[in-house]
């Protein structure tokens, strides 16, 4: 069996939120946030399902209305207490694929084109699990020390930096039989086997934790800002 054949996409939902309360049902540009997870999932034209996994029947409705599947978790796993390795366990067991893609609606900026582009990667790569991270050339410290940089020496240009990578969380995946065995066998399996980091856009690295973040993509959303090489330049630029 090609793997490409049996990959399924499950999108996360849980109705409560500790810092931002239902956010995946705040309206963007018209839309619940978890539409455009819903849309970037159908675009990508990779995967064989498409699951809307939550702890609550309303998000059946919208899933519905997308054309794609609900499956409603036990309840235990909606909690904000609950283990992310417990709630990709429980559907893998209950969803038979090779790959599962943890497709996240806190990225709704994210294309369908990227995520096709995330899969290849994987694929090609021959990885266990992937994790999509932003990656920044700027100076690091953690806990007052250093990361990427000599402080007993000129000061770096940041082009010249290692890049810090930080976790995006828009498209995390795993192969699933491996997964099952290491959660039977350990009790846990995020980051199982052969690992490997995707760097995404800077707009799908833009993931809503705050209402100012909902405010901030809706402001993208309606104005149709989008990164492109067409850059305007003030008038001096023609006198050089």
């Amino acid at each position: 069996m090609n793997e490409r054949d049996n990959i399924i996409a499950m999108i996360p939902a849980r109705i409560g939120s500790t810092r931002l309360k239902m956010k995946n049902l705040a309206l963007l540009n018209g839309q619940p946030m978890i539409a455009y997870a819903i849309e970037a999932a159908k675009a990508s034209g990779v995967f064989s399902r498409i699951v809307v996994n939550s702890d609550n029947d309303v998000f059946a409705e919208i899933a519905k209305r997308h054309g794609v599947e609900f499956y409603l978790r036990p309840l235990e796993l909606g909690s904000s207490n609950a283990k992310s390795d417990n709630v990709v366990y429980d559907f893998m067991l209950k969803h038979k694929a090779d790959i599962t893609v943890w497709v996240n609606p806190i990225s709704p900026l994210q294309t369908g084109d990227e995520i096709r582009e995330i899969i290849d990667y994987f694929v090609m790569n021959k990885l266990d699990t992937l994790i999509t991270v932003k990656k920044e050339y700027v100076h690091s410290v953690y806990e007052n020390n250093p990361v990427n940089f000599n402080k007993d020496d000129k000061f770096a240009k940041t082009q010249d930096l290692e890049p810090v990578q930080t976790f995006v969380y828009s498209i995390m995946m795993w192969k699933s039989k491996p997964f099952v065995k290491s959660m039977k066998d350990k009790g846990y399996a995020f980051f199982l086997g052969k690992v490997g980091y995707y760097p995404v856009s800077k707009l799908t690295s833009i993931i809503v934790k705050t209402s100012a973040d909902l405010k901030l993509i809706e402001f993208i959303l309606k104005s149709k800002l989008m990164i492109n090489e067409d850059f305007l330049y003030d008038e001096v630029v023609h006198r050089l």
